[in-house]
């Protein structure tokens, strides 16, 4: 599986949303143009993705220097509904995993069928011991992870890949 290649992307810009689906989604799609996505989905509108992470979670993936910025947003929208904005962009970690093989090497780690996992499908998993989400990105995968495991976690998909 030499062919698989294991890199870390530039900073990303990650925001958590806690409250009502509906309210946050309405948001979302108003301030990003992102709709709000279907369970273990996501969608994307332009720079923009929203992850579905739990009944009442919602991942924002933007550019990093936006975060700040579209958490305000997020936050002035959201007005006094019972919801939670949280910039959380240096807390994860992110990898990109490449090449036509990539989901064998995560199949190595998660519990997971990694073939029929669909297109626009987000997966909150674990990593051998690691909390992860991870998704399909262009030609690859895309993983993410908290940062204080980085180090752990890259030694892991780079020995997965080799």
């Amino acid at each position: 599986m030499s062919d698989i290649t294991v890199s870390t992307p530039g900073p990303i810009g990650m925001i958590t949303l806690r409250g009502a689906m509906e309210v946050l989604g309405s948001v979302v799609t108003k301030v990003t143009g992102c709709a709000l996505p279907e369970r273990r989905k996501f969608s994307v509108s332009g720079a923009y993705a929203a992850l579905w992470m739990s009944p009442d979670e919602l991942l924002l993936v933007c550019d990093h220097d936006e975060a700040d910025e579209i958490a305000k947003r997020l936050t002035t929208e959201l007005g006094a509904a019972f919801a939670t904005v949280a910039v959380v962009s240096d807390a994860r970690a992110v990898f990109d995993l490449a090449g036509p093989e990539a989901h064998r090497a995560l199949a190595k780690l998660c519990p997971v069928d990694f073939p029929r996992l669909a297109e626009n499908e987000v997966r909150r998993t674990r990593m051998a011991q690691v909390p992860a989400a991870l998704w399909r990105h262009g030609e690859g995968w895309r993983v993410v992870c908290f940062r204080s495991v980085a180090g752990y976690a890259e030694r892991l998909l780079t020995n997965a890949a080799a």
